[in-house]
């Protein structure tokens, strides 16, 4: 029998890989493919190999054989023992007992997902069309994929999509005590569950078996919904089949972790087999690129859905760089394995820097330009060739240098991160001349998975140098910052060449301003900076006008990520601004958004004087409506990181105090949660009365008036600073205060700036 439909779950199982197969008819075909035989490698000594193969051929099914595999590093094959699995779900199992037997031996490709591994050696992907050749037991006699990871015109699968939410909550956790009748949406129906007349989970199982969703995306589904109508269905004896497979539901605990300086919460996860999930509010992808961006996501890493959508962008890009590695034989260590080379105090001095920065002239700025780098830090890798096996390679001695670093760059091989990378700028460009040309629907899609690719872009820079990344090197992180400082020396040079002011720059753009200048002109500087550089750059934006803000604690001090800007066609660009931040009040966000939308129609420094009257008065209707006490309290709630358990703090912070009456109703609370409280009365004598957690609040509960009305002046300020002090000069622009020089944080003596 032949099938030809989209792959929508795979897992392996003891014959070999599980495949769910969606047709274009919307039913679902559970096949097996028996012939996955997933393969690890062991290198050491030739004793160490055969004893090896030796213990484990007595104790698992595997066939083991000597083979050449490439070690990375060392740029040449090496003599390494390959240990087929016969029964995949033992690899694991195999792979620990190899580890634990000698310290003299070293393991590759041990730790790979098998489901990922599965799809390099078919050349499938979650998602892709195939057509599959069955038994009448579903096991595959043949597969072919008709699809192609990188192709823009795709067709995805035809789920049926059932939407999972809790009524009235949306940013709150309900874990933290709000919680509500559940709300089910399927082909345009809506159910609302609750348990008044029989459990939530009853009717639920009964929605689940009529209408048999390929889909349950849900809001707070991993950490509670899920988990209560399991624990509800267990405890009244219900069959809830989640699950379209025999297998047991697969949860995971969350766990706090620290990344960057910053402490995170990672929740739990409730991952099915044969029918998907996907929660909202534990997914990165899907919440900044909705679900368009999720399944471009997976189909370009070929990770497995339900991993994909609760993993990082940083997993993505390192299994796309894992599959290239496999794909040309080389080794994949399952740990980082080089070690930063040693480097003199001077040498680190140098070497141990990030991005250049300038920072800005403060105040307003009429017609300015922003180039942009395209994706200058993945351009950097692909079109420098700069890569962790190829920074410093053993095999070309005379290759050039990067500047101020001194390290050598491999002529011999192209790197593999800049080989993904490539790939990524490339089909990220073709979404984007795809999305100037199409209807709004369909553009929106192709920006969302732009938006997902620009991500995974964003990441592949970092990974170069982190800790834990499997073919990182510190040196290639450096030598990437180093050719984009030097990068934009040269652009800045350049653009004062041709009598350009340059009046900020911020590692990979520029704002420059000329009087009398057209797009035309910033068209042929664009063009001149790309042919010195050999990296593409585009005018990004020409505004109306741009506010340059300074330090919020020293208003001298220009800070060099604050400032506002109107585009010609009335968009907005904000960075540094209350409404950027995850914990200002949506009141005040909502404040500064209505402002700026006035200041978005002004053309010139007068007219933003002029406007800045009636955005007094929208300031002063919010004092009203906030000294009235007519503000909903949903507007006032304040979001907060935890960053310790709530017995842990010391002091009584407003988050303090919050976290420790979340604590105190028996709310479960651990480092990187959040959690949402309502200032109360911010100067009371006694802690607990000046904020009260949101979850818990009552009705009778006040708010502090004063608090909130000093909070929106506060974010009113911004908009006051370029009309404090000087008027516009002659170039039709004011400066606040004194003009700042442009500083650079990391001048060196070849450049005095």
């Amino acid at each position: 029998m032949r099938l030809e439909g989209w792959i929508l779950d795979l897992y392996p199982c003891q014959q070999g890989m599980t495949l769910w197969l969606l047709t274009p008819n919307q039913s679902t075909h559970k096949l097996t493919d028996t012939s996955f035989r997933p393969a690890f490698y062991v290198h050491g000594s030739e004793p160490s190999l055969q004893r090896t193969a030796h213990l484990l051929t007595g104790r698992f099914p595997v066939k083991c054989r000597e083979v050449e595999r490439v070690d990375i590093w060392q740029a040449k094959p090496i003599q390494t023992l390959e240990i087929s699995v016969c029964e995949p779900t033992l690899f694991r199992s195999a792979t620990q007992f190899v580890q634990r037997a000698g310290a003299e031996i070293r393991l590759y490709n041990s730790d790979l997902m098998l489901a990922s591994l599965y799809c390099w050696e078919r050349n499938l992907f979650p998602l892709a069309r195939v057509e599959a050749d069955v038994d009448g037991k579903g096991k595959i006699l043949d597969l072919m994929c008709a699809d192609d990871p990188w192709a823009l015109d795709y067709d995805l699968p035809p789920f049926r999509i059932m939407e999972i939410r809790i009524a009235g909550l949306s940013r709150v956790n309900p874990a933290h005590g709000r919680r509500g009748a559940l709300e089910i949406t399927i082909d345009d129906e809506t159910y609302s569950l609750d348990d008044s007349d029989v459990p939530a989970a009853e009717n639920f199982a009964r929605l689940l078996k009529r209408y048999d969703p390929d889909l349950l995306l849900t809001d707070w589904g991993d950490s509670t919904v899920l988990p209560h109508l399991l624990r509800q269905a267990e405890r009244y004896r219900i069959g809830l089949p989640l699950n379209r497979d025999s297998l047991p539901i697969q949860q995971s605990r969350g766990r706090s972790y620290m990344s960057y300086g910053r402490i995170l919460f990672k929740e739990s996860a409730t991952t099915l087999f044969g029918r998907l999930h996907v929660d909202t509010s534990n997914s990165f992808m899907a919440s900044k690129c909705e679900l368009a961006g999720l399944w471009e996501f997976v189909r370009v890493t070929k990770l497995p859905i339900q991993y994909a959508t609760r993993t990082t962008a940083g997993t993505g890009i390192s299994y796309m760089q894992m599959e290239l590695a496999w794909r040309d034989n080389v080794l994949i260590p399952s740990q980082k394995a080089e070690p930063e080379d040693l480097k003199s105090p001077d040498e680190l001095l140098v070497a141990d820097r990030g991005g250049l920065v300038f920072t800005p002239k403060l105040g307003f700025f009429e017609k300015v330009a922003e180039l942009d780098f395209v994706s200058e830090y993945p351009s950097i890798m692909a079109r420098f060739n700069i890569s962790p096996e190829t920074v410093n390679c053993p095999c070309c001695p005379e290759a050039p240098r990067v500047p101020e670093l001194d390290y050598r760059v491999c002529q011999k091989r192209q790197g593999i991160t800049g080989r993904v990378v490539a790939r990524l700028i490339a089909k990220r460009t073709a979404w984007k001349e795809l999305q100037r040309t199409a209807e709004p629907d369909a553009a929106q899609r192709y920006k969302l998975r732009r938006d997902a690719l620009k991500w995974l872009l964003v990441c592949c820079f970092g990974y170069t140098g982190y800790k834990n990344a499997r073919f990182g090197k510190i040196e290639a992180h450096e030598a990437i910052n180093a050719v984009a400082r030097e990068t934009l020396l040269v652009a800045k040079e350049i653009a004062e060449k041709h009598g350009f002011s340059l009046l900020h720059a911020l590692v990979d753009s520029l704002y420059v301003h000329k009087n009398g200048a057209r797009r035309e002109d910033y068209e042929l500087l664009a063009q001149e900076i790309e042919e010195q550089t050999k990296l593409p750059i585009a005018i990004e934006a020409i505004y109306r006008y741009v506010v340059f803000l300074p330090s919020r604690q020293i208003e001298t001090l220009p800070v060099p990520n604050r400032f506002f800007c109107v585009n010609e066609d009335g968009t907005l660009k904000v960075r540094g601004l209350e409404l950027r931040r995850h914990d200002t009040p949506p009141i005040v966000a909502e404040m500064q958004n209505e402002v700026l939308a006035v200041l978005s129609e002004v053309q010139d420094f007068a007219s933003y004087r002029s406007k800045l009257a009636l955005a007094r008065r929208i300031l002063t209707g919010y004092l009203e409506r906030v000294k009235e006490g007519s503000v909903a309290i949903e507007e006032l709630v304040i979001s907060k990181r935890l960053t310790r358990s709530p017995r842990e703090y010391s002091k009584a912070s407003l988050t303090a105090i919050a976290a420790q009456q979340l604590f105190g109703s028996e709310v479960k609370l651990r480092p990187g949660q959040i959690i949402e409280y309502v200032i109360t009365d911010a100067d009371a004598a006694v802690p607990n009365d000046r904020v009260r957690a949101y979850a818990l609040w009552e009705g009778w509960r006040g708010y502090d008036h004063d608090k909130y009305a000093e909070m929106l002046r506060e974010a009113f300020t911004p908009f006051l600073q370029p009309c404090r002090d000087a008027p516009a000069n002659s170039e039709g622009v004011s400066h606040h205060c004194v003009p700042m020089p442009l500083q650079c944080c990391v001048a060196s003596e070849k450049h005095r700036l």
